[in-house]
């Protein structure tokens, strides 16, 4: 999965579990705009392991780690790297 496809991946599926039907920012808190609560973290990122075929440990469920799109646009690219052999 390329930058883009991420990208797009990661926005839909926030879209999913936001509170409101708008398209978020790249840089912009989700948390603190509305967009998504500290109940809603647990499904979006079952949601986004689900959708790349990955495991995120609960002791990275941290909604700074979760912030914004691009901070979870980040974070898997690392996931995804440390996966890697």
């Amino acid at each position: 999965m390329n930058e883009i496809e991420l990208r797009e991946k990661i926005r839909a599926i926030v879209k999913q579990y936001a509170k409101q039907d708008r398209e978020p920012g790249a840089d912009e808190s989700l948390f603190e705009s509305g967009l998504l609560d500290s109940f809603s973290l647990p499904d979006m990122v079952s949601a986004l392991e689900d959708a790349l075929a990955i495991r995120i440990p609960d002791s990275d469920l941290n909604p700074r780690q979760f912030e914004t799109v691009a901070r979870i646009e980040a974070y898997l690219k690392a996931r995804q790297t440390e996966a890697r052999p």
